[in-house]
């Protein structure tokens, strides 16, 4: 690795805030991974790859949570009908059994290798990909300096730089170009998004839109959704998803706030199901009956909460209600997606700090089908306004699937702005006999 490349990933480390010394031991940067990998498939932290390489062109798209992963799947599938072939990696299991559950055997999942140097050179060596496709805002230095070395042709989609990251990059502008400079194309999701690109060196930068607001709405088992309907029945329900900590608490003030005018049930799903055990007691020392979905637990009259601590079940539980709360938005920062409870029928609130998806929130609230509250108070407030009003809660709903379908058409920008490196490899896929080699 040249000083210039070197220099590059020891601030990259640190731009990610992340200690670039001890990264260069697998050992110890391993042990930061702890816990958000598969224990039988930990190998593949390392390079080494658990399923053979197929024959033929093959892009490589990095997807790094459920977020990322479901913004992908549509240009996923583009990529599959052009029979090119993908190796997707995730950097969770959630979003791992996210891409089983909707991709299938549609793509090869692996989990994303260390960011350290050998373990990214085996992995590059074995699976040879033509591009490199990463979504959104992740910066890995040494990936992307051995990519380079390779001349394999790096591409960020549905590209976004929070306010913090802009901040840090442009506070050393010399490295952020060389390390920007090494992108082949980025495709921002905003105007915004697309200047601050370019600002730290990037280029060509295009604008697409959001590609979640093309994704289809998660899907849900039927035979199960209704069984939960005939044990809800008539009672009013309200949600509160992707909750981070503290919003939970939000949840249970809400809850207890307006139980004695709805008798209502409120759906809580955190956004990392394994504070399971933490949240349901929390819950239970103030005084709520819970229900939790990893025990398949009847809802009951009696059942104050619905406890959502599954994996990629969030079209159940979007289905079960009218009025969805979004959290890391409240007691957390940064916000979440509200494009899927906005397709699945619900008035969308959320708190005030969605940094992270600040224009898709500007174009659901302009539209009218998503509210901001301040603090939980304000949010008990408008839970009960939305549950007693049934003609402000339909027209929420109504504009927000208004708004979604506004944000359609980022999955076709996309696509023509990777043409040029689509096509060739189309030609290839299509062009290579049956059983012909790599």
């Amino acid at each position: 690795m040249s000083n210039g490349l070197a220099r590059m990933a020891l601030f990259g480390y640190r731009m990610a805030g992340i200690c670039a010394y001890p990264l260069a031991s697998p050992y110890l940067a391993y042990r930061t991974l702890k816990g958000k990998e598969e224990r039988q498939r930990r190998l593949e932290r390392f390079g080494y790859p658990s399923v053979p390489r197929p024959h033929g062109p093959l892009i490589w798209v990095h997807a790094a949570s459920v977020g990322e992963t479901l913004a992908v799947i549509p240009l996923i599938r583009e990529l599959r009908r052009r029979e090119i072939h993908v190796l997707l990696t995730t950097g969770t299991v959630t979003s791992a059994a996210l891409s089983r559950t909707r991709l299938g055997d549609e793509v090869i999942h692996q989990y994303v290798p260390l960011d350290v140097k050998f373990p990214i050179k085996r992995f590059i060596a074995y699976w040879r990909p033509d591009a490199a496709i990463t979504a959104e805002s992740e910066i890995w230095p040494t990936t992307m300096a051995e990519l380079s070395r390779r001349n394999i042709p790096q591409i960020r989609v549905n590209a976004r730089i929070s306010d913090r990251s802009y901040e840090r990059w442009s506070n050393r502008s010399k490295i952020a170009e060389l390390l920007f400079g090494r992108l082949a194309l980025v495709v921002a999701r905003s105007d915004l998004d697309a200047e601050r690109f370019r600002d730290l060196g990037a280029w060509p930068v295009v604008i697409s839109g959001n590609l979640k607001g093309d994704t289809d709405p998660p899907p849900v088992d039927e035979a199960v959704l209704a069984g939960y309907q005939s044990q809800v029945g008539d009672r009013k329900t309200w949600a509160a998803i992707c909750t981070f900590e503290g919003e939970e608490e939000a949840a249970a003030f809400v809850h207890r706030a307006i139980k004695p005018r709805n008798q209502q049930l409120t759906i809580i799903v955190p956004r990392h199901p394994e504070r399971g055990d933490a949240i349901e007691a929390m819950l239970r020392e103030k005084g709520l009956t819970v229900a939790r979905r990893s025990r398949n637990d009847v809802i009951t009259p009696e059942t104050d909460i619905f406890l959502g601590d599954s994996i990629g079940e969030m079209g159940l539980y979007l289905r079960l209600t009218e009025i969805s709360f979004v959290g890391r938005s409240l007691t957390a920062e940064g916000g979440q997606n509200p494009l899927e409870s906005a397709m699945l029928g619900c008035a969308v609130l959320s708190g005030p700090n969605v940094q992270n998806f600040r224009e898709t929130y500007q174009q659901v609230i302009r539209k009218g089908g998503a509210r901001m509250v301040r603090d939980t108070e304000m949010l008990a407030k408008a839970v009960h306004y939305l549950m007693t009003n049934e003609v402000a809660r339909r027209k929420m709903i109504d504009c927000g699937h208004e708004a979604v379908q506004d944000m359609r058409g980022a999955l076709s920008t996309t696509i023509k702005a990777l043409e040029p490196y689509l096509n060739p490899l189309t030609v290839a896929a299509r062009l290579r006999p049956a059983g012909g080699g790599a």
